[in-house]
């Protein structure tokens, strides 16, 4: 009995793929994400094609633009997702990155990498949050933490399998050519989501009487996101999971290449283990904590992500193996409440720009972590991963101080707290 209660826990996610609407759009955006990792693997191998020594620079520019195109463009898509179709903006962003994808083989110089990866992640921005918005229109309640379980998971497998599939694939076709299989991917998952029923991905909309103002509906959603204390104190416990994920994307090559004077075999596997460990979370946290807050998950899984990185520096491989497993647990415990609160909390009508804005601030979020990770990687390269825990821990209390302030407030001042 307790080994059928095991797999009938993990296996509850894919019951939401009973949903075809939902299985549709899973699948269109499962294919979405391979290319994604197709994009990437390119670009590291097109930067080494521009010299060597240049293609860390390269990328690290590559990423701040997608982070900075994420940042920028996100609160106007949710906006828009509230207004339009979000069937056109699911298909139509597709295709247009299949274009831009198109031309990377044609690149001979830096700046057509960076304008053409900044473009590409403009649409990115305008269709990821239209896509979580549509997750609870055509999910039933008793599903949906199911749904995004779902799809959290098959974020983080794909991005483990993703690359070592692309580096294949480059090897058959030539680096610059592996772009045509990513624009075939887009192309591919534009088609499924031509397939799906525009009325099931949104309710009618309905239209303000005043005119459209898309700063106006940005700050709502900004408001909306920061007002519900639920929501709040998970956005800040994704900054708190940033901060310590940074360090773990930054540092860990320089770690097992540097501090323990291993290879890239031993880098790939240690991050194979943190993105499994990141995928079983995904797959069961639903079933885990189904309160109405997810406080223990949130609290939980960013304190095992902070302790864990703190002691990295002081152990070897095989128990790193075993952590950074650990890691990856935390993360996705301590990301993805966010995202089912804002589906479970926010009206319909307003779920895009509150899902944009949200999109936006976690962007944010890793564009402060990231330098932080620099420069503990910089100049404390011994004791990077503690003090990067070290700081996550000192967050992770901030915000807890701050959340049983509110909750005294509440108790104080009932009357107030429900006005």
């Amino acid at each position: 009995m307790e080994i059928k209660s095991k797999l009938a826990a993990l296996s509850e996610p894919f019951v939401a793929l009973k949903n075809h609407v939902f299985a549709g759009l899973y699948f269109a955006e499962s294919i979405s994400l391979l290319g994604d990792a197709f994009t990437w693997v390119g670009l590291a191998l097109l930067s080494y094609q521009f010299g060597k020594e240049k293609s860390a620079g390269i990328l690290a520019t590559a990423l701040t633009l997608r982070v900075a195109a994420f940042i920028i463009f996100s609160p106007f898509a949710g906006v828009l997702a509230d207004r339009i179709s979000r069937k056109t903006i699911l298909y139509s962003t597709h295709f247009i990155r299949m274009a831009i994808v198109a031309c990377l083989p044609f690149v001979h110089h830096e700046w057509q990498i960076y304008v053409l990866v900044f473009s590409l992640n403009v649409f990115n921005a305008f269709f990821t949050p239209t896509y979580r918005s549509v997750i609870p229109q055509v999910t039933d309640h008793a599903h949906y933490r199911q749904a995004v379980g779902l799809s959290t998971a098959t974020f983080q497998i794909l991005g483990v399998i993703g690359p070592g599939l692309a580096g294949i694939l480059a090897v058959w076709f030539g680096a610059r050519e592996i772009f045509f299989i990513d624009a075939a991917s887009f192309v591919i998952a534009a088609i499924l989501i031509l397939m799906l029923p525009a009325n099931k991905l949104q309710k009618p909309i309905k239209y303000a009487e005043k005119a459209f103002t898309a700063w106006h509906d940005a700050i709502k959603g900004i408001r909306l996101l920061f007002k519900n204390p639920l929501i709040r104190f998970a956005l800040f416990i994704e900054f708190v999971s940033a901060i310590a994920g940074a360090q773990i994307l930054v540092n860990t090559v320089g770690h097992i290449k540097s501090g323990l004077h291993l290879d890239n075999r031993h880098y790939g596997w240690v991050m194979a283990a943190f993105g499994i460990g990141a995928s079983i979370a995904a797959f069961v946290a639903g079933s885990l904590d189904k309160s109405k807050t997810r406080r223990l998950s949130l609290i939980v899984g960013s304190l095992v992500l902070a302790i864990t990185i703190s002691i990295t520096n002081f152990v070897g491989y095989p128990v790193m193996l075993v952590l950074w497993l650990c890691a990856g647990l935390g993360q996705s415990l301590a990301e993805m409440p966010s995202e089912t609160l804002i589906g479970e909390n926010i009206p319909e009508n307003d779920q895009g720009k509150v899902y944009g804005s949200h999109f936006a601030f976690s962007h944010l979020w890793w564009a402060v972590a990231y330098p932080i990770a620099g420069f503990t990687g910089n100049y404390f390269p011994e004791k990077d991963f503690m003090y990067g825990g070290i700081i996550s821990l000192a967050f992770l209390g901030i915000a807890l101080f701050f959340v049983t302030k509110n909750n005294q407030h509440e108790m104080d001042h009932p009357r107030t707290s429900q006005n």
